[in-house]
């Protein structure tokens, strides 16, 4: 088991290519099941959840050929068997095997999906839309099983509007007879990206993007080639950190329109930003920013996914913060790592509170999820001294090749294999 080693005090300069979106991939291999012939999706990011996902497939036996940034998916010999709870429990959004599998052979069985822990994020807006279809679903010895004599269209209101359900219900759908109209669906890049996929696969589907998805459902959808959309909030976590240290820094292979709630924040603060067709340019480091308050939203709003690593650039800004944070209640596990680093953060409800300004110092921190991991990077790179990270694994499921992309930047980290001592006072922590 690894820690994350991070020397703070060295500016960034340069440029960083950006992979492709994981929020799309961990969609786009369930969705490439639906096929009858093989799918070839390419800019997959090198991260742990693509390869749990090709994992998963392949124990149900699927063919999976992975070539750098390309992976076939041969979905012909899949058969719907239960999918094995370990690697379940690795990733929350293995339950798009659910929607998948439901949409192919009208029943699937797949134990209750892990990831981050971020509180409370009950699928019963993805059971509401199965249910709808004509699925019968179960909750059996901590499984979910879902079973159909046939998938029938129907129109769905999303009480909440969620990425999850709204994708989940596609793959479902795509497959009924009739139409399925999905309404407060849900409005990110990533929606676009999977109906994107769908259509090139054959799917009769409109307002992908909109609140109002309108599904025909056909009875056979062929192989394809796909290439996955420039994923937005690592640009967004590398834009973050060069706005903390950097000195011209460009963040190449990117789509400035899926940034600008973040891009107008930044610029509130003082960060001077630029964009053009596929790059963001941060030109110098301020050390006056100014504080400003963020409430994340449903796209096209401030993501959920930018709160924690923003949170660390805050903490560097001139006065006083608010960020709320409407998507997870949870969200704010790494507050009290940065007050281990100096940060004078209060969290009430919702709401963090931050009186920025104050120097960080190096700190022996946790990662407790994906984009806590990132925020405590971003720390790390801001503070005095040296600060270790634990909880690496967390990281590793979202970021290509983190290190090797900020050490080309001009960063200096590296990594360490933690004592059997530190492994267990992680494990008690």
């Amino acid at each position: 088991m690894d820690k994350l080693m991070v020397e703070g005090g060295h500016p960034l300069h340069g440029e960083v290519q950006i992979g492709g979106a994981k929020n799309s991939a961990v969609a786009l291999i369930p969705a490439a099941l639906l096929a009858d012939s093989p799918v070839t999706i390419d800019n997959l990011p090198n991260i742990s959840d693509v390869e749990v996902l090709a994992e998963l497939v392949e124990h149900i036996g699927g063919r999976v050929n992975h070539n750098g940034d390309a992976m076939t998916i041969d979905p012909r010999q899949v058969m719907p068997m239960p999918l094995p709870n370990g690697r379940v429990k690795q990733m929350r959004a293995s339950y798009y095997m659910m929607g998948a599998m439901l949409g192919r052979f009208k029943k699937a069985s797949i134990g209750l999906p892990g990831g981050c822990n971020l509180g409370p994020r009950p699928i019963d807006q993805h059971i509401k839309g199965f249910e709808a279809l004509g699925a019968v679903v179960t909750n059996e010895q901590g499984s979910i099983y879902l079973r159909a004599n046939e998938l029938v269209g129907a129109k769905i209101y999303l009480d909440v509007v969620s990425v999850g359900a709204t994708i989940n219900i596609m793959l479902a759908a795509v497959k009924a007879k009739g139409k399925t109209i999905i309404e407060n669906a849900a409005k990110e890049p990533e929606i676009i990206d999977v109906a994107t996929l769908l259509s090139s696969m054959g799917a009769d589907i409109k307002g992908a993007g909109t609140d109002v998805i309108r599904i025909e459902g056909k009875e056979k959808l062929k192989g394809c080639a796909h290439s996955i959309i420039p994923d937005r909030i690592e640009a967004g976590t590398y834009i973050i950190a060069a706005a903390c240290m950097g000195s011209d820094v460009a963040v190449q292979n990117v789509i400035p329109d899926h940034l600008e709630s973040l891009i107008a924040k930044l610029d509130e603060m003082g960060v001077d930003v630029d964009s053009d067709d596929d790059a963001v340019y941060v030109k110098g480091s301020n050390n006056r920013l100014k504080g400003v308050d963020i409430k994340t939203l449903v796209h096209p709003g401030f993501p959920t996914d930018l709160q924690q690593p923003v949170t660390s650039l805050l903490a560097k800004a001139q006065g006083t913060s608010i960020i709320t944070d409407t998507i997870y209640n949870a969200r704010f596990k790494h507050i009290d790592e940065l007050r281990r680093m100096g940060a004078d953060i209060k969290v009430e409800g919702r709401s963090a509170m931050i009186n920025g300004g104050k120097r960080l110092e190096g700190a022996r921190v946790k990662a407790s999820d994906l984009r806590a991991g990132a925020a405590l990077v971003i720390a790390g790179l801001m503070a005095d001294g040296v600060t270790e990270i634990t909880g690496v694994h967390h990281i590793d499921r979202g970021y290509e090749s983190l290190e090797e992309k900020l050490k080309g930047l001009g960063a200096k980290l590296w990594r360490e294999k933690m004592t059997e001592e530190e492994q267990e006072q992680l494990k008690s922590s």
